[in-house]
């Protein structure tokens, strides 16, 4: 018995450095969550100024609440409203699928009002540079963060198979000062005819051959594992429907099947960590 209670925990421990390593917001950052969905809902918005970028024609918007000041970037896309698929729901359904799995690369977003209209706000983040400006600009990354980015690199990729988001691009793809990757813009996520539910975004099978998801964290891969209706409509609420809850599960099949598959030509220390 003890030695079963001394590996369980030993596994319980190993789990958490896992969720730690796998994490590209801060212990500081996760642990102010609540607090600034809180904060986006509630708080008076002071002003909206265009943000001059995207189709979908978001605004900044800034707020006060009593000391405290902060401001988000707001949505309002609907259907085929920019000529292509946009729902403002699936950016809050992103941030929610990302606290499900514990992946923690998604600013706080949550459902605000703004001049009588419904849409999604997301916590302003101090973001340094896109993938785009870097390679224009040929900025290389550090030595030392090499392998966290590849990492994350990875991570998203494997993320963004799961929900389908198809908007992922160079632009969107942004670094914080100290070189961690946060993940915006999911407005294009979550599709559910059958371009996305026969094969995955990314992957060796996906339509982006070219851009695998070589290694993954342990904790994430059981974290997908045991994704189930139930659990996706607790976490997104009625952000998402039934058709888009269920396509995400078909592709879960399609990651493990392909995460099963890297482990059986390399190995499962060379894919999962």
């Amino acid at each position: 018995m003890i030695k079963r209670l001394i590996a369980f925990f030993t596994f319980v421990i190993i789990l958490g450095f896992s969720f730690q390593s796998i994490a590209q917001l801060t212990q500081e950052e996760l642990a102010e969550r609540g607090k600034w969905e809180k904060f986006l809902r509630t708080a008076k918005i002071i002003k909206g100024v265009d943000i001059g970028e995207g189709i979908t024609k978001p605004k900044r918007l800034f707020f006060k609440k009593g000391d405290i000041e902060g401001s988000g970037v707001w949505k309002r896309p609907s259907g085929t409203d920019a000529g292509v698929f946009d729902k403002w729901e699936c950016e809050i359904a992103a941030y929610e699928m990302d606290k499900l799995l514990g992946l923690n690369m998604v600013p706080s977003t949550v459902e605000r009002r703004y001049r009588g209209r419904k849409g999604s706000v997301q916590l302003w983040f101090p973001l340094e540079i896109s993938e785009l400006e870097r390679l224009k600009q040929d900025i290389p990354i550090p030595p030392d963060k090499l392998e966290s980015c590849e990492k994350a690199i990875y991570l998203h990729r494997a993320f963004d198979s799961l929900i389908a988001n198809s908007d992922r691009t160079l632009q969107n793809i942004r670094y914080t000062k100290d070189w961690r990757l946060i993940l915006i813009d999911h407005s294009r996520a979550f599709r559910s005819s059958r371009f996305y539910t026969e094969k995955l975004i990314y992957g060796k099978y996906g339509s982006r051959k070219d851009k695998c998801f070589e290694k993954l964290p342990r904790a994430f891969v059981e974290k997908i594992k045991s994704l189930d209706f139930e659990k996706i409509r607790k976490a997104v609420d009625f952000y998402l429907t039934y058709s888009e809850i269920e396509a995400i599960l078909i592709r879960k099949k399609l990651l493990l099947k392909e995460i099963n598959e890297m482990i059986k030509e390399k190995g499962e220390d060379q894919v999962l960590y």
